[in-house]
Formats: C-alpha cells, structure tokens, sequence
C-alpha cells in the first residue's frame, strides 16, 4: 500500500491529483492508495500514523513544508520513506534538494527516485527539516499570515513591516561550549541552508551532517540589511552575521519573542531549544549521485 497525505488548503486542484498519481501508484504496484487529508486539528502527524497502521510502504506528502514536516516526524526511524508533492507557498525543503516543484517529475521521483538518509531537527519538541527560527523571521511570517496566498511577496511585505525592530537580547549556549550574551535581530537555526534565489543564509549546512547551523544577525533599518545581504551573498567570516554549528543549540531570550519552524509561525517564546537526529529519515529524491544541498 501507498498513502498520499493531503493539505487540501494546498493542493489547488485535488481531483488532477487523483487523476494523476491513483494510475501510477497502482502502475507501480501500490494497491491500495490511501488518500488521507490533513485538517485544523492535524498538520498531516494523525494522517502520517494512520498510513503506518494501514501498512504503508511508501508515503507522499502533498503540501507546504509544515505538511511535510509533520509526515516526517512520524515516519523519522520507521524505514518508510516519504515523498514530497511540493504545494506550498515556499517549499524550502524541494528547493535546497533539488526536488521537482510540478507534479508529474515529482511523481516520476517518488516512484522511482532513491532514498537518501536525512537528518530531522527539534525545536522546542516539535520536528523541524528546514528552519527554526526567533526574532524578525518570525514576525515577518506572522505579519504576512493573512495573505498566504500571495506567496514571498506576502512575506516580503510582512518583512518590511519590521525593518526597524530593536535586535533580541539573547543568550547562545551550544553544547559544552561557553554561553555567548549578544543582541540579534533574528537567530535562525537550520538543516539546509538557501533561501529561495539561492541566498544561502546558512552556508556551511546540510542536511546529513548530524550537526545544525545558526545564524546571528544583527541589523535595524535598510542600510543595515544591506550589509547583511552584502556578507550572505559574499560569505565573509566578519560583519552582522555570525554563524556556528552544533547538534544541539539552546537560545535564551530576555523577553518573549515570536518564534517559527518550516515556515509556520509557532507564537511567542522565551527559549528555542533545538537538537538533531542524525540520518532517522528516509526522503526519496532523484536517482543518480547526491547533488549539492541548497539548489533553488
């Protein structure tokens, strides 16, 4: 058997989906195809178990980064890979693997593909495959909720909103390091590292290294996120951004702070505590040599 979990928000058109992908899931021997929705009350986690107890062997997430992340979370350690039918506003994860965005290719790989070992992230014990982040990003999402649809342009507007927040009080300890006390005005902490138009916000991450990258950066006003564009896109080791690596992070904040993870704004927090898994999840992904992570 075959499930395919389904964001009905996301899908735009269901019935081409069924039409598309019932015939080749059955073509390639998966009978039954399960086809499960997500809902309010579950981001895909409920329809993801449902597809186990039936006896998946292979399931298809058709939706936005949360909904993949959600099918990820139960299928981490289980030996059951997940595809992904990328339908969201960002898709973050598709973009840095190199996923096809259109249906039929990203069918033709969830058929076909390999299955490559990724590593899955916590933040504040909720599963994370992209990003986890506090301060601006987070704001930036929350101000562009209400316009979801219009994709990066909301969250581009929602960002412009708040060009002038004061940075963070926060306190970085990474593992048995010393705590670092600094001002930031987001702190971002990933699997993967590219934004979309291939900005790589987290250069040195990738997705099986059993480590995550953070992110410091410091700005307030437009010129001053023109020095952190100027460092990102030149990735000098000295200016507004300061980056490290650890398996697990633990930022302290003096006040509470919006806070968000693969894109889905989480509300405010006092503390973002993230770790990782190294390699429990199986993503299916074209066939042929690894590529590079952070392809956009």
């Amino acid at each position: 058997a075959a499930a395919v979990v389904v964001n009905p928000v996301r899908a735009r058109r269901p019935d081409a989906l069924r039409a598309a992908a019932g015939p080749a899931l059955a073509a390639a021997g998966f009978n039954p195809v399960l086809w499960l929705e997500t809902a309010a009350a579950d981001d895909g986690a409920g329809a993801a178990r449902a597809a186990l107890a039936a006896g998946a062997r292979l399931v298809l997430a058709c939706g936005g980064d949360g909904t993949v992340t959600a099918c990820a979370g139960v299928l981490a350690g289980t030996g059951v890979p997940l595809a992904v039918l990328p339908r969201g506003t960002g898709n973050l994860l598709a973009r840095n693997l190199g996923l096809p965005r259109r249906l039929q290719p990203a069918l033709t790989v969830a058929l076909s593909g390999r299955d490559r070992r990724l590593d899955v992230g916590s933040a504040n014990g909720r599963p994370f495959l992209v990003m986890a982040g506090v301060g601006f990003d987070a704001r930036a999402l929350a101000a562009s909720a209400p316009v979801k649809r219009a994709g990066w342009w909301a969250y581009y507007l929602g960002a412009a909103r708040h060009l002038l927040t004061a940075p963070m009080r926060l306190t970085v300890q990474a593992g048995q390091a010393a705590p670092v006390h600094c001002r930031a005005t987001a702190c971002v902490v990933g699997n993967v590292g590219a934004l979309p138009g291939g900005l790589r916000l987290l250069p040195g991450a990738r997705p099986d290294d059993g480590v995550l990258d953070l992110a410091l950066l410091t700005a307030r006003g437009p010129l001053s996120w023109t020095a952190v564009a100027r460092q990102l896109v030149l990735r000098r080791p000295a200016g507004p951004v300061t980056w490290l690596a650890a398996p697990r992070l633990l930022i302290s904040l003096a006040a509470p702070v919006p806070w968000q993870r693969d894109g889905e704004y989480m509300g405010d927090t006092r503390q973002l505590e993230v770790s990782v898994r190294d390699g429990p999840l199986l993503l299916r992904v074209p066939s042929g040599p690894p590529g590079p992570a952070g392809r956009m």
